[in-house]
């Protein structure tokens, strides 16, 4: 077998999932939430399905069943499950304990349609238009989520980014942001290791290398920040003992990080009383998207706005990609200063006022006359 030999083939496919999740995955992957994702696959809907059989007797027949069965369940399962064979069986194969990957090669049944590689379709109906943005912006003032709902619509940070978020990581010279890290579950790396107390506030790296990242600051949200920072700094003189200055943006009146579902209960009011429609929230990251694929920028340089690693957006509005005129990342920020722009200034002074609606809706409604 030119030099390939088989360590165990005693070794049942549950036995080995199991190995793999404790003592591969969870010392690879960068959260909790990942390594949770994995182990559902694997312990959820491959090992009721292949659990029982020896490794070493797996065949691309039995993975192809496979395949079939969890399609007819879902299709996003089914992707996600392809992933968990392909992966943990060339571990398996590096590992000595077969002598070649059966699960390489094998598709997934023809009748879930074919998927462009590395491709994410947003459907434009479950996205907010300039109109409900603008009311959404503007309702959100009074509530203490007013920055997670700027980061999340207006520059597409993830939750877990949003929750993150630093002064420091703020460029005041050429107002931009660079994204850091994340906010959420620490995942102990030892096997079989006391789980430590459950938290989502623990800092962790960012999701992949292509999440690290310097996003231009619409001016709207940059004025913002800067009237957060006095309150932050208000907060922290009159609570020196009970303070906690650790620099979040996103935080309590005592310098507390924000818990990963802290908005969800003022969101989805905001929503009931504006009479938007009722969106998830990671549907706003999905309207930022939309707003610059609108204009028509490359949908590679709003992939790397968004942290994407390789893949290329496209909506379902975009039936022929040649219609995307292809643009700079530079120029995303021109746009942005557009969607929320300067006031004219007053009496020569430069000074910017913070109120800039009225000449959001202004413009919005030039655009409609030019149309």
């Amino acid at each position: 077998m030119n030099g390939t030999y088989i360590v165990n083939d005693r070794v049942k496919v549950k036995d080995f999932l199991e190995y793999w999740l404790e003592y591969d995955i969870r010392k690879r992957v960068q959260s909790s939430n990942t390594y949770v994702t994995y182990s559902n696959i694997a312990k959820k809907h491959i090992i009721p399905f292949l659990g029982s059989k020896k490794l070493t007797e797996i065949n691309r027949g039995d993975i192809y069943r496979l395949y079939q069965d969890r399609a007819g369940y879902s299709k996003y399962i089914a992707r996600l499950v392809k992933t968990v064979m392909n992966v943990s069986f060339q571990y398996a194969l590096k590992r000595k304990l077969l002598s070649a990957n059966p699960a390489e090669g094998i598709d997934l049944p023809k009748s879930m349609g074919t998927k462009p590689y590395h491709t994410r379709n947003i459907d434009t109906a479950k996205t907010l238009n300039m109109g409900q943005i603008l009311k959404l912006l503007e309702a959100s003032k009074e509530t203490p989520i007013h920055m997670q709902i700027l980061f999340n619509v207006l520059m597409g940070l993830r939750r877990q980014e949003i929750n993150a978020v630093k002064y420091s990581d703020v460029d005041y010279m050429n107002r931009t942001l660079s994204v850091e890290r994340q906010l959420g579950k620490k995942l102990n790396r030892e096997p079989d290791g006391v789980e430590e107390k459950p938290t989502s506030k623990s800092e962790l790296p960012l999701k992949t290398s292509s999440s690290r990242r310097e996003l231009p600051i619409p001016d709207y949200v940059f004025e913002a920040i800067l009237e957060e920072r006095k309150r932050y700094e208000k907060n922290r003189r009159r609570r020196r003992s009970q303070f906690l200055d650790s620099d979040y943006i996103c935080c309590s009146n005592y310098g507390k990080p924000r818990s990963k579902d802290f908005h969800w209960p003022y969101y989805k009011k905001l929503l009931h009383d504006t009479g938007l429609p009722d969106i998830r929230w990671h549907d706003l990251r999905s309207t930022y998207c939309t707003l610059l694929l609108k204009q028509d920028f490359n949908p590679k340089a709003v992939s790397k706005l968004m942290g994407h690693a390789k893949e290329i957006i496209t909506m379902d509005v975009y039936g022929d990609n040649a219609n995307i005129i292809p643009e700079e990342i530079p120029e995303l920020l021109s746009y942005m200063e557009e969607v929320m722009p300067k006031e004219s200034d007053d009496g020569g002074t430069g000074n910017v006022s913070l109120d800039t609606l009225a000449d959001i809706e202004g413009l919005l409604s030039e655009r409609r006359q030019e149309t």
